[in-house]
């Protein structure tokens, strides 16, 4: 499958898993609002009604206690009109009895009249009726007055109250632990449960007792449920588990996603790579296949020099294509994540001596040359050689490739010692390496861009394999580089006790 097609699928399951978990978060929000919105219309009602029933407990209270009319506001009716005694029974009964109905029941009780004596009866009862709701009214307007003047501690049966706030609040099924007070308009403590706490006030329902009267003779009633957001919580807890599920899937899917990128670039990486070492190994047999044949052809002339010379090709060639070998050893060993190190007591200047001349003839094939200064006094460790070798041979080689073309490349390679270890350091005078890029050159696939220059092969394993190769012999690798100047490597190794 071509990267673009994976990139075009895996974007669109990406936007696909953010979709549906905004989604679901969004969901989750809604559940919330319409929990809390219906929570609060159903403790704005039972507040309502509690608030009521506060009222017209004081009303049947004020009832109870005989609260009577004025005599002023009786009106004095002529009982010789009324002819029968049994009207006067019956008249109390009779208040909110509609009139037509009314004026049937009296035709009915009372001998037949006629005349203007039914008119005068009429008139009596009428005027009757109009004293018992001017009598109510005035039981009302001073139940009201009287009421009203009392202390609100006194007209409010806080006990009561919060059975009431109890009661109600278990109809509607809201079976949360609350705590109450009440205040005057003016803010005034009058009462506050005795198990109060503040926890949650923020979140308080407000509500006015006595609404209808004035202002100042009103009180404020406040309740607050310290385990509202517990509540509020408990809705989205079958939700929780989906939510859950859908962040696993979609860090799986990032997961995977990553896997298949690297496992693609490796791939292609493996297949670059064959590419070019099938290109890199014909060059060395090349070469050592033409020596051969010259060794062989009786017809050359063959004097010492020219001799040593097809040998010196032979073996350099050899070396160089041994060198290629390693290269396909460093891909194997990042897929097995581990090195088989080879250990034994190798001294180090004798080592990277042997690296100097096999890559000398290199340096100078590029119009450079190579200063050695090699003077640790021990410089023995316990190493393995041909890992060692090769991460020499990949630091001068790197020197090589990133030469400057302006200036004549200088190679030096030297060797000191440094408490318990011995140090070996490859600096060159090359293009150098920006300060950025200087962090990330020995991560794995990373290669510092090289602008304009299109010549450098490489698959960004050759200075990821010099690190791990150097921590597995327990030692450390530095780089030191200043663009346009030139780079130096310090390797330290624990010397062979």
């Amino acid at each position: 499958m071509k990267k673009s097609t994976i990139t075009i699928l895996a974007i669109v399951m990406g936007i696909s898993f953010a979709c549906l978990l905004a989604m679901q978060v969004h969901y989750i929000q809604e559940v919330l609002d319409l929990r809390r919105q219906h929570f609060d219309e159903t403790v704005t009602r039972c507040l309502n009604q509690a608030a009521r029933q506060i009222e017209l407990d004081e009303a049947a209270l004020y009832i109870e206690q005989g609260a009577a009319p004025s005599k002023s506001a009786r009106i004095n009716l002529d009982t010789t009109t009324i002819q029968s005694s049994r009207i006067h029974q019956i008249d109390t009964s009779l208040t909110y009895i509609p009139k037509t109905f009314r004026d049937k029941y009296y035709t009915r009780i009372q001998k037949p009249q006629t005349g203007d004596k039914s008119r005068k009866l009429q008139e009596v009862i009428n005027k009757h009726h109009l004293y018992l709701r001017e009598l109510v009214a005035e039981v009302t307007y001073s139940m009201m007055f009287t009421a009203s003047d009392r202390p609100l501690n006194e007209r409010i049966d806080f006990q009561r109250l919060d059975q009431i706030l109890k009661s109600e609040f278990s109809n509607a099924g809201i079976n949360l632990h609350y705590h109450f007070n009440v205040r005057t308009s003016n803010g005034v403590l009058l009462y506050q449960c005795p198990d109060y706490e503040a926890t949650g006030e923020e979140l308080a329902f407000t509500h006015i007792l006595f609404s209808d009267e004035p202002a100042q003779k009103a009180a404020v009633l406040k309740v607050h449920f310290p385990e509202l957001e517990k509540y509020s919580n408990q809705s989205i807890r079958f939700i929780l588990p989906s939510l859950i599920f859908t962040i696993i899937l979609l860090i799986t899917f990032i997961v995977t996603l990553v896997l298949v990128f690297r496992q693609k670039k490796l791939a292609e990486l493996k297949n670059d790579f064959i590419n070019n070492m099938t290109h890199e190994f014909k060059t060395p047999l090349s070469s050592i296949s033409l020596a051969a044949q010259m060794l062989s052809d009786d017809s050359v002339t063959k004097t010492p020099k020219i001799t040593s010379r097809l040998v010196n090709t032979i073996n350099d060639e050899t070396k160089r294509l041994r060198f290629q070998v390693e290269k396909v050893l460093q891909l194997s060993m990042y897929e097995n994540q581990r090195a088989n190190l080879n250990l034994k007591d190798i001294d180090m200047n004798e080592l990277i001596a042997g690296v100097i001349h096999t890559f000398t003839l290199k340096v100078e094939k590029n119009g450079g040359k190579i200063i050695s200064d090699l003077k640790a006094k021990k410089s023995a460790a316990y190493v393995d050689e041909m890992h060692i070798t090769n991460v020499v041979f990949n630091l001068m080689d790197n020197a090589v490739k990133y030469k400057r073309e302006d200036t004549q490349l200088e190679l030096k390679l030297s060797t000191w010692n440094e408490n318990r270890y011995v140090c070996i350091s490859i600096q060159d005078n090359g293009i150098g390496i920006k300060r950025d890029d200087l962090k990330k050159i020995f991560d794995k696939f990373y290669r510092v861009h090289t602008g304009n220059r299109h010549d450098v092969k490489g698959f960004g394993l050759g200075l990821a394999y010099v690190k791990k190769i150097i921590r597995e012999h327990k030692g450390t690798i530095t780089a030191e580089s200043e663009l346009g100047i030139g780079t130096k490597f310090t390797i330290r190794l624990p010397l062979y006790e």
